[in-house]
């Protein structure tokens, strides 16, 4: 499997590291498209993230446009944008390109390939529900960065980590975890 895996300014960056280190070590996947918008790397610096490197991961600046995730004739299978900022959704949402993550989402969207927004915003405005009813009317899945506590999570590092599994479960990857109603230790 081949997968997009794009970071936005939004608050969060722990979801794209925990995505990037599940994907980077899972035996499904082949190669991992990296793009980070403009803030994002200010972001994953203020919240002192780390993000793995890995021989599967392969970065692509926001502004290369001739890079094969800005085409449907590459064969890549998912998108994930994670976290994803309102102003990126709002974009998607009504077709603007000007930047490779908002070209590869809209690539994944018209060639009915996964598209998955773990967006960070509280509360969503009138605005940002409405972008993404339309993302979802046209085929994008919404994963609010909305951790469960069902399974008591010890640290942030768990808290997060039930979201990052759904969003890639979302994607098609297959992931290990504990499921609703497994025994609570």
């Amino acid at each position: 499997m081949n997968i997009i895996v794009a970071i936005t300014g939004a608050s969060g960056a722990i979801y794209a590291r925990q995505a990037l280190e599940i994907l980077s070590s899972h035996p499904d996947i082949e190669q991992i498209a990296l793009v980070l918008s403009d803030n994002a790397e200010s972001v994953i610096a203020a919240e002192c993230v780390e993000l793995p490197q890995h021989e599967c991961i392969t970065h692509y600046a926001n502004d290369d446009m001739w890079s094969s995730i800005a085409s449907g004739s590459a064969r890549w299978d998912a998108m994930l944008i994670i976290p994803a900022s309102m102003g990126t959704v709002g974009r998607i949402a009504t077709g603007i390109s000007r930047t490779l993550i908002e070209r590869a989402a809209d690539v994944m969207l018209k060639e009915h390939r996964p598209l998955v927004l773990v967006v960070r915003e509280s509360p969503y405005s009138l605005i940002h529900l409405r972008n993404m009813t339309t993302l979802t009317e046209a085929g994008a899945i919404i994963v609010p960065a909305s951790p469960s506590f069902y399974f008591r999570p010890q640290s942030i590092e768990e808290l997060c980590l039930g979201t990052t599994q759904r969003a890639l479960e979302m994607c098609g990857v297959e992931v290990s975890h504990r499921a609703w109603g497994e025994e609570i230790k």
